[in-house]
């Protein structure tokens, strides 16, 4: 089994919902983080965000994950219009232990996971030994609203 994390958000129609649904569609999630609302980073004028982590114990990689996040995504009814636009659903693959891939649709960890408070925030709650020597960027404040 290998640790995984993804990072997932929401900020179109009932962003609370569509959260918990992909949460509990995770059949080897392990933990989720709290709960953060976000102003959104770039992109359109848009909504705030609800973003949180989900660490899983899988056997599944990089590759298949990604898979499950599309999987997700499409579950929602995601629509992807405008790049950094708002969305139904977002679902990133953040980290696989001992995995990285360096793909044109996938790159792992990800690459812009450090720039961005909300993930992790709530990527340290289930995973502090890799966010140790993270320095927050300050792009934007991070709101702890609880738990899922």
């Amino acid at each position: 089994m290998t640790r995984a994390f993804l990072g997932l958000g929401s900020n179109l129609g009932e962003r609370l919902a569509y959260l918990r649904r992909a949460v509990d569609q995770i059949e080897d999630r392990i933990a989720v983080s709290s709960l953060y609302e976000t102003d959104p980073i770039g992109g359109p004028d848009q909504d705030p965000f609800l973003n949180l982590v989900v660490e899983l114990e899988t056997q599944r990689s990089a590759r298949e994950l990604l898979g499950l996040c599309r999987e997700l995504e499409a579950d929602a009814e995601r629509v992807r219009e405008v790049r950094w636009g708002p969305r139904t659903l977002d679902v990133d693959v953040l980290w696989v232990d001992g995995e990285t891939v360096d793909e044109p649709d996938l790159i792992v960890p990800h690459p812009r996971m450090t720039d961005r408070a909300f993930v992790m925030i709530p990527l340290g709650e289930l995973a502090p030994d890799l966010v140790v020597d993270w320095t927050d960027p300050g792009m934007g404040e991070v709101r702890n609203i609880g738990l899922l």
